[in-house]
Protein backbone atom coordinates (compact mmCIF):
# COMPACT_ATOMS: atom_id res chain seq x y z
CA UNK A 1 0.00 0.00 0.00
CA UNK A 2 0.97 3.77 -0.86
CA UNK A 3 0.07 7.07 0.18
CA UNK A 4 0.09 9.76 -2.23
CA UNK A 5 0.74 12.67 0.00
CA UNK A 6 -0.09 15.97 -2.17
CA UNK A 7 -3.13 16.04 -4.37
CA UNK A 8 -5.52 18.56 -5.49
CA UNK A 9 -9.22 16.75 -5.66
CA UNK A 10 -10.62 20.09 -6.33
CA UNK A 11 -9.75 20.61 -9.42
CA UNK A 12 -9.06 19.42 -13.11
CA UNK A 13 -11.49 16.43 -14.24
CA UNK A 14 -11.53 14.23 -11.23
CA UNK A 15 -14.51 15.96 -9.51
CA UNK A 16 -16.46 14.71 -12.51
CA UNK A 17 -15.18 10.98 -11.76
CA UNK A 18 -14.63 11.22 -7.95
CA UNK A 19 -16.06 7.73 -7.08
CA UNK A 20 -14.17 6.36 -10.21
CA UNK A 21 -10.29 7.97 -9.12
CA UNK A 22 -11.19 6.47 -5.65
CA UNK A 23 -11.64 2.91 -7.36
CA UNK A 24 -9.01 3.37 -9.46
CA UNK A 25 -6.60 4.58 -6.55
CA UNK A 26 -7.61 1.36 -4.33
CA UNK A 27 -7.03 -1.04 -7.52
CA UNK A 28 -3.27 1.00 -7.85
CA UNK A 29 -2.58 0.48 -3.72
CA UNK A 30 -3.19 4.32 -2.76
CA UNK A 31 -4.40 3.56 1.24
CA UNK A 32 -4.55 6.95 1.77
CA UNK A 33 -4.01 11.04 -0.16
CA UNK A 34 -3.71 14.62 0.81
CA UNK A 35 -6.07 17.00 -0.43
CA UNK A 36 -4.25 19.70 0.04
CA UNK A 37 -5.78 23.33 0.14
CA UNK A 38 -4.30 26.19 -2.17
CA UNK A 39 -7.13 28.59 -1.89
CA UNK A 40 -8.78 29.49 1.54
CA UNK A 41 -11.74 30.37 -0.54
CA UNK A 42 -11.81 27.01 -1.16
CA UNK A 43 -10.99 25.36 2.25
CA UNK A 44 -14.81 24.24 2.56
CA UNK A 45 -14.47 22.21 -1.09
CA UNK A 46 -11.61 20.46 0.14
CA UNK A 47 -13.02 19.48 3.38
CA UNK A 48 -16.23 18.15 1.73
CA UNK A 49 -14.26 15.49 0.43
CA UNK A 50 -12.11 14.44 3.27
CA UNK A 51 -15.13 14.26 5.24
CA UNK A 52 -16.62 12.01 2.45
CA UNK A 53 -13.93 9.45 2.21
CA UNK A 54 -12.28 8.07 5.26
CA UNK A 55 -8.99 7.63 3.85
CA UNK A 56 -8.86 11.07 2.22
CA UNK A 57 -7.52 14.01 4.62
CA UNK A 58 -6.90 17.53 4.28
CA UNK A 59 -4.61 20.77 4.73
CA UNK A 60 -5.52 24.27 5.16
CA UNK A 61 -3.64 27.06 3.59
CA UNK A 62 -2.80 29.23 0.57
CA UNK A 63 -0.64 28.89 -2.38
CA UNK A 64 1.76 32.01 -2.61
CA UNK A 65 0.06 32.36 -6.17
CA UNK A 66 -3.03 33.83 -4.44
CA UNK A 67 -0.95 35.90 -1.62
CA UNK A 68 -2.87 38.95 -4.12
CA UNK A 69 -5.95 37.30 -4.16
CA UNK A 70 -5.41 36.23 -0.42
CA UNK A 71 -3.58 38.94 1.75
CA UNK A 72 -2.78 39.52 5.13
CA UNK A 73 -3.43 35.66 6.59
CA UNK A 74 -3.14 35.38 10.26
CA UNK A 75 -1.94 32.30 11.60
CA UNK A 76 -4.85 32.26 13.95
CA UNK A 77 -7.27 31.74 11.14
CA UNK A 78 -5.26 28.83 9.77
CA UNK A 79 -5.02 27.76 13.52
CA UNK A 80 -8.92 28.24 13.78
CA UNK A 81 -9.35 25.73 10.30
CA UNK A 82 -6.71 23.31 11.36
CA UNK A 83 -8.66 22.21 14.80
CA UNK A 84 -11.19 19.82 12.28
CA UNK A 85 -9.88 16.23 12.66
CA UNK A 86 -9.55 15.72 8.73
CA UNK A 87 -7.10 18.61 8.82
CA UNK A 88 -3.81 17.14 9.03
CA UNK A 89 -0.95 19.76 7.57
CA UNK A 90 -1.05 23.67 6.74
CA UNK A 91 -0.52 24.93 3.57
CA UNK A 92 0.92 24.63 0.54
CA UNK A 93 1.99 27.92 1.15
CA UNK A 94 6.08 29.16 0.20
CA UNK A 95 7.67 31.22 -2.86
CA UNK A 96 6.96 31.19 -5.95
CA UNK A 97 9.24 33.88 -7.57
CA UNK A 98 9.32 31.45 -11.26
CA UNK A 99 6.19 33.00 -12.41
CA UNK A 100 6.06 36.03 -9.76
CA UNK A 101 1.97 35.96 -10.21
CA UNK A 102 1.77 37.69 -6.57
CA UNK A 103 4.39 40.28 -5.25
CA UNK A 104 7.28 39.08 -3.23
CA UNK A 105 6.33 41.09 -0.36
CA UNK A 106 3.22 39.20 0.13
CA UNK A 107 4.66 35.90 -0.45
CA UNK A 108 6.87 36.20 2.28
CA UNK A 109 4.12 37.33 4.46
CA UNK A 110 1.79 34.23 4.01
CA UNK A 111 4.31 31.85 4.19
CA UNK A 112 5.26 33.14 7.65
CA UNK A 113 1.94 33.49 9.05
CA UNK A 114 1.84 29.92 7.64
CA UNK A 115 5.22 28.80 9.75
CA UNK A 116 3.76 30.36 12.66
CA UNK A 117 0.56 28.12 12.45
CA UNK A 118 2.72 25.16 11.77
CA UNK A 119 4.66 25.70 14.80
CA UNK A 120 1.86 26.43 17.50
CA UNK A 121 -0.31 23.67 16.39
CA UNK A 122 1.86 21.37 15.35
CA UNK A 123 0.91 20.06 12.07
CA UNK A 124 3.51 19.69 8.97
CA UNK A 125 3.95 22.81 6.88
CA UNK A 126 3.66 21.57 3.02
CA UNK A 127 5.98 24.12 1.54
CA UNK A 128 6.32 24.99 -2.06
CA UNK A 129 9.78 26.71 -3.29
CA UNK A 130 9.88 27.38 -7.17
CA UNK A 131 13.08 29.27 -8.13
CA UNK A 132 13.23 30.65 -4.35
CA UNK A 133 15.63 28.53 -2.89
CA UNK A 134 17.63 31.21 -1.38
CA UNK A 135 14.71 33.28 0.02
CA UNK A 136 12.75 29.91 1.61
CA UNK A 137 15.89 28.38 3.01
CA UNK A 138 16.43 32.03 5.29
CA UNK A 139 12.77 32.29 5.96
CA UNK A 140 12.43 28.55 7.38
CA UNK A 141 15.74 29.09 9.07
CA UNK A 142 15.20 32.23 10.60
CA UNK A 143 12.04 31.06 11.37
CA UNK A 144 13.19 27.67 13.15
CA UNK A 145 15.15 29.57 15.38
CA UNK A 146 12.17 31.21 16.26
CA UNK A 147 10.77 27.63 17.37
CA UNK A 148 10.95 24.35 15.93
CA UNK A 149 7.98 23.23 13.58
CA UNK A 150 7.54 20.19 10.91
CA UNK A 151 7.47 20.05 7.03
CA UNK A 152 7.69 19.01 3.53
CA UNK A 153 9.16 20.23 0.45
CA UNK A 154 6.34 19.37 -2.11
CA UNK A 155 7.16 18.51 -5.47
CA UNK A 156 11.02 18.96 -5.02
CA UNK A 157 13.07 19.97 -7.90
CA UNK A 158 15.36 22.18 -6.63
CA UNK A 159 19.53 21.50 -6.09
CA UNK A 160 20.82 19.09 -4.30
CA UNK A 161 22.36 22.08 -1.75
CA UNK A 162 18.60 22.65 -1.39
CA UNK A 163 18.16 19.21 -0.03
CA UNK A 164 20.81 19.24 1.76
CA UNK A 165 19.68 22.07 3.83
CA UNK A 166 16.07 21.02 4.48
CA UNK A 167 17.21 17.81 5.70
CA UNK A 168 19.59 19.46 8.30
CA UNK A 169 16.67 22.02 9.29
CA UNK A 170 14.78 18.52 9.83
CA UNK A 171 12.21 18.59 7.19
CA UNK A 172 11.07 15.78 4.87
CA UNK A 173 10.83 15.88 1.06
CA UNK A 174 9.02 14.50 -1.36
CA UNK A 175 9.06 13.38 -4.88
CA UNK A 176 6.55 14.26 -7.67
CA UNK A 177 6.36 12.23 -11.14
CA UNK A 178 8.76 15.17 -13.05
CA UNK A 179 11.19 12.46 -11.22
CA UNK A 180 10.21 10.10 -14.37
CA UNK A 181 10.71 13.09 -16.68
CA UNK A 182 13.87 12.31 -19.08
CA UNK A 183 15.31 15.49 -18.67
CA UNK A 184 14.94 15.49 -14.97
CA UNK A 185 18.39 14.05 -14.38
CA UNK A 186 19.51 16.07 -11.83
CA UNK A 187 16.70 15.49 -9.74
CA UNK A 188 17.23 11.70 -10.24
CA UNK A 189 20.98 12.15 -8.48
CA UNK A 190 19.33 14.29 -5.89
CA UNK A 191 16.79 11.65 -4.68
CA UNK A 192 19.87 9.67 -3.99
CA UNK A 193 21.15 11.40 -1.14
CA UNK A 194 17.54 11.65 0.56
CA UNK A 195 17.56 9.03 3.71
CA UNK A 196 14.46 6.55 2.92
CA UNK A 197 13.50 7.50 6.23
CA UNK A 198 12.45 11.57 5.06
CA UNK A 199 11.41 10.46 2.00
CA UNK A 200 7.42 11.00 0.59
CA UNK A 201 5.91 10.73 -2.70
CA UNK A 202 3.04 12.30 -4.32
CA UNK A 203 1.09 12.75 -7.49
CA UNK A 204 0.34 16.92 -7.07
CA UNK A 205 -2.83 16.24 -9.25
CA UNK A 206 -4.04 17.10 -11.79
CA UNK A 207 -0.85 18.11 -12.42
CA UNK A 208 2.82 16.46 -13.42
CA UNK A 209 1.57 12.42 -14.52
CA UNK A 210 5.10 10.81 -14.47
CA UNK A 211 6.18 8.98 -17.11
CA UNK A 212 4.00 6.68 -19.07
CA UNK A 213 0.72 9.05 -18.30
CA UNK A 214 2.85 12.34 -18.87
CA UNK A 215 1.16 14.68 -20.84
CA UNK A 216 -2.83 13.37 -19.26
CA UNK A 217 -4.45 14.70 -16.76
CA UNK A 218 -2.51 13.22 -13.43
CA UNK A 219 -4.77 11.21 -10.60
CA UNK A 220 -3.82 9.85 -7.34
CA UNK A 221 -3.97 6.40 -8.33
CA UNK A 222 -0.42 7.46 -11.12
CA UNK A 223 1.83 7.50 -7.70
CA UNK A 224 2.63 4.00 -8.20
CA UNK A 225 4.49 5.16 -11.31
CA UNK A 226 6.50 7.36 -9.18
CA UNK A 227 7.14 4.64 -6.80
CA UNK A 228 7.87 2.16 -9.05
CA UNK A 229 10.68 4.30 -10.87
CA UNK A 230 12.20 5.18 -7.69
CA UNK A 231 12.44 1.59 -6.33
CA UNK A 232 14.13 0.99 -9.48
CA UNK A 233 16.46 4.33 -9.55
CA UNK A 234 17.30 3.78 -5.67
CA UNK A 235 17.44 -0.25 -6.86
CA UNK A 236 15.40 -1.19 -3.71
CA UNK A 237 12.27 -3.78 -3.56
CA UNK A 238 9.00 -1.85 -4.76
CA UNK A 239 7.73 -3.24 -1.29
CA UNK A 240 10.47 -1.55 0.54
CA UNK A 241 9.90 1.42 -0.70
CA UNK A 242 6.18 1.61 -0.45
CA UNK A 243 6.57 0.88 3.36
CA UNK A 244 9.43 3.40 3.92
CA UNK A 245 7.15 5.77 2.29
CA UNK A 246 4.02 5.33 3.58
CA UNK A 247 5.94 5.09 7.38
CA UNK A 248 7.27 8.37 6.78
CA UNK A 249 3.93 9.69 5.67
CA UNK A 250 2.08 8.84 9.04
CA UNK A 251 5.33 9.56 11.39
CA UNK A 252 4.91 13.22 9.94
CA UNK A 253 1.31 13.97 10.09
CA UNK A 254 0.21 12.60 13.11
CA UNK A 255 -3.34 13.42 12.84
CA UNK A 256 -3.51 10.66 9.83
CA UNK A 257 -5.44 7.77 10.96
CA UNK A 258 -3.96 4.90 8.88
CA UNK A 259 -6.53 1.76 7.84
Amino acid sequence: MIVDSHCHLNYGSMMDDMDGVMARAKNAGVETMLAINARLSEYDEVLAMAEKYDHVFATVGSHPHEAEKEPGIEAAALIAKAAHKKIIGIGESGLDFYYDYAPRALQTANFRAHIDAARVTGLPLIVHARDADDACLEIMAQEMAQGAYPAVIHCFTASRAFAEACLKLGFYISISGIVTFNSAKDLQETTKIIPLDRLLIETDAPYLAPVPKRGKPNEPSYVKYTAEFLARHLDIPYAELAKATSDNFYRLFTKAVRP
